[in-house]
């Protein structure tokens, strides 16, 4: 099949890399001049385990290209599918549709014969339609089918989501589309990935609900771990103890500084907003998004009373800038909002992550950036770790001793046992434990 790619975003770009593994001819496109020579280079915008060695495979086995140009980009495809940014809208919280519509308007134009146009970028219920009313204005005579495949990527772990899904769900009712999607991942078969066939609305609701529920699990879990520290119980027994029950499940019930990234924050504020446009309320949601701007905060106050409640003046480091560990992306990251709190109440930050410091120093001001884990241990009055990077689960607990002006240990993530920990003199605070 010939599939053309519409962004070279994360999920653009892996999606586009994944079909062409498959042995799809893909053209990504993006009006990105900068990021398109970049990737005639070699060079991947983002940080994705595994993905730079998948681009150049397909690149050189010729089932892979790039290119600014829309319009060769889209001619002769088979499908189309529309992976362009849907951030949050400033001032009212809905997801800003206007690159998406865009792209449909472009792709209309540009396209011959029978297309499938699909909707892979995270959309409110209903957005299928107005894709399908913008082709048809403005193409009348064009041949068009539009579906709705949400993408379930985790980002660090994308490849593999993506070869080995849960699930892929396609929605549409136009016979012929489906026939292509179906050929599309034919190649999953293999594995045995269900694919799921629903109505258009059913599949972009599904999007939503999905990261909805995930969001609400992580949330819960970190109300659950405050009680614990308020009863003398232990938060990941407590999430032992509910997630071997297979109607529950053990994943995303590991308590910590409250979920970030890409998709939980902006996902759960879109339903939101859909469900208020359809009164439909959805109270667990709103009850949800709300402990969780609160909950990040909150975690920088833990800090702070860890280290006796006055940071003034003092050094805290900081291990983990990204959201979580395997990737570079800092959108939502619970570390901006603790490092902001340590700020706000006079302490100076001295931080390191993997991936993420270049992210990093467009969001967060007046922190020294260092060039490992233990540059930014050095002086410090307080280690505090965000994100749970392999690199920080086995630090020489010695010599991070030896090099902070005080003993305090602030575990966010649960990583070190405190019984380890505390036998080597340190004063450690976890969460929920």
């Amino acid at each position: 099949m010939r599939i053309a790619v519409i962004g070279t975003g994360y999920v653009g770009l892996v999606s586009g890399a994944c079909f062409s593994d498959f042995g799809h001819h893909v053209v990504c496109v993006d009006k990105d001049e900068s990021k398109i020579a970049a990737l005639h280079e070699g060079r991947i915008p983002i940080f994705e385990p595994g993905l730079d060695a998948l681009v150049d495979t397909n690149v050189k086995a010729g089932r892979l290209e790039f290119t600014t140009d829309l319009a060769e980009g889209v001619k002769g495809a088979d499908a189309v599918f529309i992976a362009v940014g849907t951030p949050s809208r400033r001032g009212d919280g809905h997801a800003d549709l206007s690159y998406v519509y865009a792209a449909a308007a472009d792709v209309a134009k540009a396209a011959e014969g029978f297309t499938v146009v699909v909707t892979k970028s995270t959309v409110p219920v209903g957005t299928g339609d107005e894709v399908e009313r913008i082709l048809r204005e403005a193409n009348p005579s064009g041949d068009f089918a539009v579906v709705s495949n949400p993408e379930f990527l985790r980002e660090g772990a994308a490849i593999d989501d993506f070869k080995r899904p849960d699930r892929v769900v396609v929605g549409g009712h136009d016979e012929r589309g489906m026939a292509v999607m179906r050929e599309i991942y034919r190649p999953l078969s293999l594995n045995r990935a269900p694919v799921i066939e629903m109505s258009r609305r059913g599949a972009e609701l599904t999007k939503y609900a999905g990261n909805a529920f995930l969001a609400t699990k992580i949330t819960f879990i970190n109300e659950i771990a405050d009680l614990c520290e308020k009863v003398g119980a232990d938060v990941q027994e407590v999430a032992r103890g509910i997630g071997l029950d297979n109607r529950i499940g053990s994943k995303f019930l590991h308590a910590g500084p409250g979920y970030g990234g890409s998709c939980f924050p902006k996902d759960t504020l879109a339903l939101l907003k859909t469900s208020q446009d359809y009164e439909a309320p959805q109270r667990i949601v709103e009850a949800v998004v709300s402990v969780n701007d609160n909950r990040k905060r909150a975690m920088g106050r833990k800090v702070i009373a860890a280290m006796g409640d006055d940071v003034r003046g003092k050094t805290v480091a900081v291990l983990g800038l990204t959201f979580k560990p395997n990737t570079d992306d800092m959108r939502d990251s619970p570390a901006i909002a603790v490092i902001q709190t340590l700020q706000d109440a006079g302490a100076q930050v001295q931080a390191y992550d993997p991936e993420g410091m270049e992210q990093a120093r467009k969001v967060l001001d007046n922190v020294t950036y260092c060039d490992g884990a233990y540059q930014a241990i050095e002086g410090a009055d307080a280690l505090v770790i965000v994100t749970e990077w392999d690199a920080f689960r086995a630090l020489d607990l010695k010599r991070v001793k030896s090099m902070l002006s005080q003993p305090i240990l602030v575990d966010l993530r649960n990583i070190y046992p405190r019984d380890v920990v505390e036998r080597e003199g340190f004063v450690y605070t976890a969460v929920g434990r």
